[in-house]
């Protein structure tokens, strides 16, 4: 019985590492958008070129999960975007892309690195 209290203890203490490193370190609970855009959204690395009014400059690296190769682009950021952290030109970030009823992506989370 005490093993199996344990492992049920050491699984529920687990959980929360295991949806961090899921989700690139960003918590997504308190996030203005649908459980089902959030589990459509894909991250990836970038650098960021320049932050603007409801865009983001930005040079990512592929994106296999939506087909994109390596890029420099205009992204939409979203109302209500969660930015983590202060965010400048030339910082290294992990972005949170969810996909739009029109098909395109926008930037849903920016994290440093």
């Amino acid at each position: 019985m005490k093993t199996l209290t344990l492992l049920a203890f050491l699984s529920l203490a687990m959980t929360p590492a295991a949806l961090a490193q899921s989700s690139h370190g960003m918590d997504h609970s308190n996030m203005p958008m649908s459980g089902e855009q959030i589990e459509g959204a894909v991250h990836a690395q970038a650098v960021v070129n320049s932050i603007g009014d409801g865009t983001a400059n930005v040079s990512h690296d592929p994106i296999p999960e939506i087909g994109w190769p390596a890029m420099t682009m205009d992204l939409t950021v979203l109302e209500g975007a969660q930015m983590m952290g202060g965010i400048n030109a030339g910082d290294t970030v992990t972005l949170m892309l969810v996909k739009g009823d029109d098909g395109m992506y926008a930037i849903g989370a920016i994290m440093p690195n």
